[in-house]
């Protein structure tokens, strides 16, 4: 399964290099051109079918990079000090396991075990001066051999599948948006020309796909994500922003701006025409590269669709392959849309 690999491939924002090069294997046979700009965004175009004439241009955007840790000091015992790359909750990480640099030099997480803990620390989470990656080094001078001040690190989950469809992994923001555009890029021919841009940097302020989309200058953008989902017990159903299994989620408005109304409309529209289950994304906390790329130049239109995650930005996240495929289904639907009644615009 691609999506396992894209999972436990290493991509931490600014070093995607793993990701990348999967990807590139993987789509290369599929589509005219290849290439990788500046930043490092991986752009693959696929031209329209031979019949459609002048056709549209539409960008996809998936963003390779995933939240993680860099390393920033080495204590006289061998213990390496860290700060997160992306957001991540500091509750999640005590005793899970990391990779750390370019070797994958096998460490975990730790912290002051709860025995010595005084009792008003064990009433507050743990802050990160508090915690530390434990590589197994017996001195400063030992850990420094094989980690450098300024190596990334990141979480070590074997994707596995667990029941009723779902699997979990590390990742999963954003590998299931890279796995979908790498299928749509192999299907086809569309009426249109496919522009995939597989971006960088995401996690760290959606710098990949103003600059892939500066470059490709497309006439609208859909922007694929792996989404908070909160379905789970103690929640409000209106506090879950979407549910695992009951579709994409579309998104009406978030931190990063409003998405294209018209491009959302047609989506919605080819959803019902097409039997495709979706949901709206109950939530506007957090933002997407849509954001970033409705800027750009004069202006491009861009939505987002998004597979619902639980625990996202953490070392394991759980989604739907069923929400997977029905994403493949309405991006791919959505394409053969724009053929027939061209770009959606106000």
């Amino acid at each position: 399964m691609f999506l396992k690999e894209l999972s436990e491939a290493v991509g931490v924002s600014g070093q995607e290099d793993e990701v990348r090069n999967l990807i590139r294997d993987r789509v290369r046979p599929h589509v005219e051109q290849v290439w990788t700009d500046a930043l490092g965004n991986l752009l693959a175009c696929k031209k329209a079918a031979a019949s459609a004439g002048k056709a549209p241009r539409i960008m996809i955007s998936a963003h390779m990079d995933e939240v993680g840790l860099m390393i920033t000091g080495i204590t006289s015992a061998g213990l390496l000090r860290f700060r997160p790359v992306g957001g991540i909750d500091p509750r999640v990480l005590v005793a899970k396991p990391v990779s750390v640099g370019k070797d994958r030099i096998p460490g975990v997480i730790g912290a002051k075990p709860i025995h010595l803990q005084q009792p008003e620390e064990r009433e507050t989470p743990f802050r990160l001066d508090g915690l530390y990656i434990d590589i197994g080094a017996d001195s400063e001078k030992d850990a420094a051999s094989a980690v450098h001040l300024g190596d990334l690190a990141a979480f070590r989950t074997p994707f596995r599948e667990l029941g009723g469809g779902l699997v979990m992994g590390k990742a999963l923001d954003n590998r299931v948006g890279c796995s979908i555009l790498a299928e749509v890029l192999e299907g086809g021919p569309y009426p249109v020309e496919v522009c995939g841009a597989f971006t960088v940097q995401e996690e760290v302020g959606l710098r990949g796909a103003g600059v892939a989309a500066y470059g490709l200058k497309p006439d609208l953008a859909l922007v694929l994500e792996g989404t908070t989902a909160a379905d789970m017990p103690g929640q409000k159903e209106h506090q879950f922003a979407t549910t695992v299994g009951q579709g994409p989620a579309l998104t009406l408005m978030d931190a990063a701006g409003v998405p294209s109304r018209p491009l959302m409309e047609r989506l919605q529209q080819v959803a019902l025409q097409q039997g495709i289950p979706f949901q709206f994304r109950r939530f506007t906390t957090g933002g997407t590269e849509a954001g970033r790329i409705q800027e750009q130049r004069g202006g491009i239109p861009a939505g987002t669709v998004s597979v619902p995650c639980r625990y996202i930005h953490s070392p394991a996240a759980v989604l739907s392959l069923k929400d997977r495929e029905a994403t493949v289904r309405l991006v791919q639907a959505f394409l053969y849309s724009v053929g027939e009644s061209g770009v959606p615009v106000a």
